[in-house]
């Protein structure tokens, strides 16, 4: 009777660590090659027309090295959209943060009614964001909406989208209240996965409500907080649509936020090598904050030290 030639074990080892190292690799591959084509290799194609003098119209490309980054630092437009950014995103950051862990506390008292005050404030984040504009932009105007409730108070309101303090009031606002349910519900998750004992131990303790949500509440949900703060920040950065619908960068230039202008040279002045140059600096803009973000995170997130 012969015996069956076996392979030996350290040999049948490594055929099953090659096999799942090729099915890891076929598994990844699509996200690798969608990273590729649709992240890595635009942002080199941008990096290279932002060194060009590209006309369209004209059928011209031409090598210009640095001089579209040059001129931004003489662009008086530009440092206007610049800070007309970072009085939107610092805006946004600050009340939906805010307002959406407020919420999520209330909603985690686990009062009569939770259920509809949650479905009323996610609504507005599976709306269409053009939709949600256009009615905010007949309830901002001068007669209508909010100022017909106003005036019903007695108080007379101002024209929100002619006035530049108002304008700018005006587009934080809407762009919170269309995002804020989503880190609402980010917030309630991260709430209800606090431990229960560990407040009642600190309430025996003698510590009061407050005491208990700034010492055990919020530093156990600053992960949440961090991702929330991420997604907030480069999501304001990113905002086009509502400035373009509801006040088109006016008045004058008070909403002219960075994407907006980028927008602006590139297809009404048709500077496609200096609007390269701005996405470049915006991307350098988000890098930076995010890099930032995560960088201090060892500071005051919970698990991180």
């Amino acid at each position: 009777m012969t015996s069956v030639p076996t392979l030996p074990a350290r040999r049948r080892t490594m055929r099953w660590r090659d096999r799942d190292a090729l099915y890891g690799y076929l598994f990844s591959a699509p996200a690798v090659l969608g990273s590729l084509a649709f992240v890595i290799a635009p942002l080199i194609a941008v990096v290279w027309y932002s060194l060009h003098e590209w006309n369209v119209l004209a059928n011209t490309f031409t090598f210009i090295g640095g001089e579209n980054y040059t001129r931004m630092l003489t662009d008086a437009a530009l440092h206007d959209s610049l800070w007309a950014s970072l009085w939107f995103s610092l805006g946004v950051l600050v009340l939906n943060m805010t307002l959406a862990l407020a919420l999520a506390v209330l909603l985690n008292q686990h009062l009569p009614g939770t259920t509809l005050f949650r479905v009323l404030f996610f609504s507005p984040v599976v709306v269409s964001l053009v939709a949600w504009t256009i009615v905010w932009g007949f309830l901002l105007q001068a007669d209508n909406g909010v100022n017909a409730f106003l005036a019903a108070l007695g108080v007379t309101g101002p024209n929100w989208l002619r006035g530049s303090v108002t304008a700018m009031i005006a587009v934080v606002v809407v762009q919170v209240f269309k995002n804020v349910g989503l880190n609402m519900v980010l917030f309630l998750a991260a709430l209800q996965g606090v431990p229960e004992d560990i407040g009642e131990a600190a309430r025996l303790d003698g510590a009061g409500a407050w005491r208990r949500f700034t010492s055990i509440t919020l530093p156990m949900i600053s992960p949440t907080m961090l991702l929330v703060g991420i997604l907030t920040l480069v999501g304001s950065l990113e905002t086009f649509a509502l400035i373009d619908v509801l006040t088109d960068g006016g008045p004058g230039t008070s909403t002219t936020v960075l994407v907006f202008y980028l927008y602006r040279q590139a297809f009404e002045f048709n500077q496609f090598g200096y609007a390269s140059a701005i996405a470049v600096l915006l991307f350098v803009i988000v890098l930076a904050l995010t890099l930032l973000q995560w960088q201090t995170r060892k500071k005051w997130v919970f698990h991180e030290s």
